[in-house]
């Protein structure tokens, strides 16, 4: 094959690789915001398992935004000066998300402490608002993002491509695999679910239907 076309198949793959992380995101908010409706409502109960899923969400767009920072944009600011001011915009919009989902995970540390009637009245004026703030700035987010990156990946050098896969996965954060998979998979597979699910550590693949099964009800319990 030759290098140009090596380089853009790789460019692609990881491309769809991030999206498919973009999807897990997206999907992550929604379900935060839903179910921090349900109790701010005081139609739902379920207090502890919504606690961890924000704790974890705050956790998982933290390290996906850190990897960017850290890891692609210095490559691609490298080899593509132009696109500098892009790539700069995009990490100020990582430093307003940050802050939005800190206060989320703030108001999360004070429902895990509540008491039920508290807890209803702290996601109605605290929680439901950083969780709605959050689901529609990640949105806006990727949505710029996402063509700058369908852009550049494929001009990026696939050797390049390759050393910044084994770092990700060499850094991926370990906690929640149940969520993980279960944002990938529900309400269907996401674009770029077989490519990133081939990066997983072989544990993880040999569990899958397992952990399949603990999302499906973790996500009761949020229903519920």
């Amino acid at each position: 094959m030759p290098q140009q076309a090596q380089d853009q198949a790789e460019g692609l793959r990881i491309y769809d690789e991030l999206i498919a992380v973009h999807t897990i995101m997206r999907r992550g908010t929604v379900l935060t915001a839903t179910a921090l409706t349900r109790l701010a409502s005081g139609s739902s109960s379920s207090i502890k398992p919504l606690v961890r899923l924000i704790r974890w969400q705050a956790a998982f767009v933290h390290h996906h935004h850190r990897s960017e920072d850290e890891l692609f944009w210095p490559v691609l600011r490298e080899l593509f000066p132009d696109s500098v001011a892009s790539l700069d915009e995009l990490t100020e919009q990582h430093h307003v998300l940050d802050g939005e989902l800190d206060r989320l995970s703030a108001a999360s540390d004070e429902l895990a402490k509540a008491s039920r009637s508290a807890a209803t009245d702290i996601a109605r004026t605290r929680a439901l608002p950083s969780a709605e703030k959050v689901r529609d700035v990640l949105a806006a987010h990727l949505d710029a993002e996402e063509p700058v990156l369908l852009t550049l990946f494929p001009q990026t050098p696939s050797a390049r491509i390759v050393e910044l896969r084994k770092a990700i996965v060499a850094g991926a954060p370990r906690g929640g695999p149940d969520l993980v998979l279960g944002l990938l998979d529900d309400p269907e597979p996401a674009r770029g679910a077989a490519a990133m699910q081939a990066n997983f550590p072989p544990p993880v693949r040999l569990l899958r239907p397992l952990l399949l099964r603990r999302y499906r009800a973790r996500k009761r319990l949020l229903e519920s």
